[in-house]
């Protein structure tokens, strides 16, 4: 079998800039991925192929536009909010296209002299620890543990009544809640929860449907690998019960986002600077 060439981060990064100007300057990493895959021409064997296939979690693309992200972020010409949205900087707005070898040369000439001035000098890395522990974490917890996780989650994200079947037999579902939107509105879903280590095709999306038709407004889908592209189609099909689905990079910031066994801590660093005029103006 022919191996899958995928792009390299840097060939991936004018990809990039033109996918969050056609989104009007900005976008979460999701939209942008998608549109960069729109743009780059990828094909499904491309966006399919696992950066790690024996934990699943990321896909290669996903984990080389991170590095794109990051060193275009580092040049310049990127910015990211606290809730995950990526901008272009005004100086980013108005380039429709950059020569990657002199992001490579400025961002290194970062790090060499961020290391050189015996500061933190790690190069840049989209993949964290924490995310690789965390994955680990759960595909390690057992099936009815990982089920209470999934109820917990739910729950802090504004569900009630949620309950845990997991009966076998079931059609695959694992339980139900209700979503309920400004105190007005309410959907009864049923939700399943798997531990994948790779991806999850169009065939289980219509059984899951299958299971759900009749019993709920919405099926919500979490798996802690990725759903191939055909998935995703089947899953907002025309005239079937749509279905939501969450991969594992999307659980994985779920979990930080709720403080849900992940702590986040802010390091304050503290610069100082001597105001040289100050002193010569007594």
């Amino acid at each position: 079998m022919a191996k899958i060439t995928i792009p390299t981060y840097d060939a991936l990064m004018n990809p990039l800039i033109q996918a969050i100007k056609s989104l009007g300057g900005s976008g979460t990493i999701e939209e942008i991925n998608n549109k960069v895959a729109e743009i780059a021409g990828l094909s499904d064997e491309q966006l399919e192929v696992l950066h790690d296939p024996a934990k699943g979690g990321a896909t290669e693309i996903e984990y080389r536009l991170g590095w794109s992200r990051t060193w275009l972020k580092r040049y310049g010409i990127l910015e990211n909010s606290s809730r995950g949205i990526w901008a272009l900087t005004p100086q980013g707005s108005k380039l429709d296209h950059i020569d990657e070898k002199e992001v490579l040369r400025v961002v290194r000439a970062q790090i060499k002299k961020a290391r050189e001035d015996d500061e933190d000098a790690e190069e840049p890395t989209t993949t964290s620890n924490w995310r690789d522990e965390l994955l680990d974490t759960l595909l390690k917890m057992p099936p009815p543990a990982f089920e209470r996780l999934a109820q917990r989650v739910l729950r802090e994200s504004g569900f009630t009544q949620v309950e845990v079947t997991g009966r076998s037999g079931d059609g695959g579902i694992d339980g139900k809640g209700i979503m309920r939107l400004g105190g007005l509105l309410s959907f009864h879903v049923i939700f399943q929860c798997k531990r994948w280590q790779g991806t999850v095709g169009a065939g289980h999306v219509r059984d899951f449907r299958g299971a759900m038709v009749g019993r709920a407004d919405k099926g919500l889908l979490i798996t802690t690998g990725t759903f191939t592209k055909d998935a995703m189609r089947e899953a907002t099909r025309d005239g079937a019960p749509a279905i939501d689905l969450v991969d594992g990079e999307q659980f994985l910031d779920k979990l930080k986002e709720l403080n849900l066994g992940v702590k986040t801590k802010k390091i304050e660093v503290e610069e100082i600077a001597v105001e040289h005029e100050w002193f010569a103006s007594i």
